[in-house]
């Protein structure tokens, strides 16, 4: 027993180190997956608006949550009751492109994942000690009945393995903390832009089809 927990503590910090490497490869995955979900609503939104009377024009290099919220303006303009009759046509036309490219508006599943990724940054400090005491737990263990002299020395000789530990679990910690508050904003822009689009296509349809049904009986 004493031996398998000697074994545990030496490879603690390893195991913590590996953990956070596999963390900070969650959060580029995460970083890739709303970059990827956030062209995919502006570039259906800026098919859904081209060719408008009054369209917002925005620099390249603005940020894709910027122009997603731009076209959005665009479109709440355009429906309202005393918009341009033509660009309500040309968006009278256009919405089945909102109803064919609706997978990036499902956000459930990545909502469950970043919010897994935040939440364990919680847990590499509990790690750290955790192999701290596997190290005191590992020293007495293999100096059960032993004199307390050496018992004390044996703690000592796994002094260092718990240090490293404590070290590596709270180092893991704040990187990944650094990391999230970096990458949050975006995230959390995404579930809000998300949003504001599910909004905006249900008010646009429902005002289209009213503009339709008004103008199919005059």
């Amino acid at each position: 027993m004493s031996q398998y927990l000697s074994q545990l503590s030496g490879l603690s910090t390893f195991i913590i180190i590996l953990a956070c490497g596999a963390h900070l490869f969650f959060f580029f995955v995460l970083w890739v997956w709303s970059r990827r979900d956030l062209r995919g609503i502006a570039s259906s939104l800026d098919d859904f608006t081209r060719g408008l009377k009054h369209r917002s024009l925005l620099d390249s290099t603005g940020h894709l949550s910027d122009q997603i919220e731009a076209f959005l303006a665009d479109v709440n303009e355009t429906i309202e009751p005393g918009a341009n009759p033509a660009d309500r046509k040309v968006l009278s036309e256009r919405v089945h492109i909102l109803d064919e490219k609706r997978r990036y508006l499902n956000s459930h599943f990545f909502e469950t994942c970043y919010n897994i990724c935040r939440t364990m940054i919680e847990a590499y400090p509990l790690a750290g000690v955790l192999g701290t005491i596997l190290a005191m737990g590992a020293a007495l263990q293999a100096n059960t009945g032993a004199e307390n002299g050496s018992a004390i020395s044996s703690i000592v000789s796994h002094f260092g393995d718990a240090i490293w530990s404590t070290f590596a679990g709270l180092a893991a910690a704040i990187l990944l903390m650094f990391i999230n508050s970096i990458l949050e904003t975006s995230f959390l822009g995404l579930v809000e832009n998300r949003q504001h689009v599910r909004d905006t296509v249900v008010r646009a349809k429902r005002e289209l089809a009213l503009a339709e049904g008004s103008a199919a009986k005059s």
